[in-house]
């Protein structure tokens, strides 16, 4: 986040005093059983002008029910805001893509709002997610000393994906669908969160993500690259040095899921879904900060550790 950002959300937690809103530390808000989470997508930023509009509905409730996923709260209704720049094919073909995900993942749509921009302005949409979370709805900041940290799902495709998307706009495969079309890790988190000590999804980069889970949890983490779970169509673009793990784990738009779990506990014993890709990355420590690891010994931290917005 840039420095305004962060400014402002400090500001907000003066108003944010709710328990529901977890001191802002966190990816949702809970109410009793409910579990509330609100994200934005903007053109140029989320989503490219040319990427098929229906792929940036699908997008929109998505990257909403990942943050669900990441707290194993079950989808229950949504509202979402729009912005209509005069366009109405692509207006009809994005509703196509919003339709397809509600249908999916068992999203009821219950109202929104739209407002009409300028012909030529970026598209900014947003979703409000609502879902009915577990006896345990884990936070960011259970985490201790000693717990295991697990991902669910593969890292770095969807920024990979988009710098291919940036260097031939007509380029498809597995790599470009992960970037506009990502696949909220519900059920798997589902049955994980009543396990986890700390649980949220990854969507700013693997290392800033760990990192805010760290300072919530108030520890550190050892994190082994050679541990990372990267697919084949992203070794096969980048192979599996140093270099493409870090690029792997700083990327961003993964909406994977971290998991900090008792050191004890095996998820793999879990009847996870078929095909679901769950990898041990690295152990909570004492004190504070990530320290990285590979075959060859430590690893000095990246400049940047994900994805971060600039005002």
């Amino acid at each position: 986040m840039s420095s305004s950002e962060l400014a402002f959300i400090d500001r907000l937690r003066l108003l944010a005093t709710d328990p529901a809103a977890r001191g802002l530390e966190d990816d949702v808000a809970v109410i009793g059983e409910l579990v509330l989470t609100h994200d934005m997508i903007a053109e140029g930023v989320h989503f490219l002008p040319t990427d098929p509009p229906a792929s940036v509905g699908w997008k929109l409730v998505a990257v909403n029910l990942s943050d669900l996923a990441g707290k194993g709260a079950e989808p229950v209704a949504a509202l979402m805001g729009v912005t209509l720049g005069g366009d109405s094919e692509w207006d009809e073909k994005f509703l196509s893509g919003v339709a397809a995900a509600c249908e999916t993942y068992g999203l009821a749509l219950v109202g929104g709002d739209t407002i009409a921009l300028p012909p030529g302005a970026p598209r900014v949409l947003s979703l409000t997610a609502v879902g009915r979370g577990g006896a345990t709805i884990p936070s960011r900041s259970g985490g201790s000393a000693g717990d295991a940290l697990w991902v669910v799902g593969t890292l770095g495709d969807a920024s990979l994906g988009l710098e291919v998307l940036q260097s031939d706009g007509a380029a498809e495969g597995p790599l470009v669908e992960a970037y506009r079309r990502p696949v909220p890790q519900l059920a798997a988190g589902g049955l994980i969160a009543p396990h986890a000590t700390a649980m949220m999804d990854l969507s700013d980069g693997l290392l800033l993500d760990a990192n805010r889970l760290c300072s919530a949890s108030k520890c550190g983490a050892s994190i082994d690259l050679n541990a990372l779970p990267i697919s084949r169509a992203y070794i096969a673009e980048r192979g599996t040095g140093r270099r493409a793990r870090l690029a792997a784990a700083t990327g961003g738009d993964d909406y994977a899921l971290l998991a900090a779990l008792p050191n004890d506990f095996n998820p793999l014993s879990l009847s996870l879904p078929e095909r679901t890709i769950l990898a041990r990355i690295g152990t909570l420590t004492d004190g504070e900060g990530l320290k990285l690891i590979d075959a060859a010994g430590e690893v000095p931290l990246p400049e940047q550790l994900g994805y971060e917005h600039r005002a």
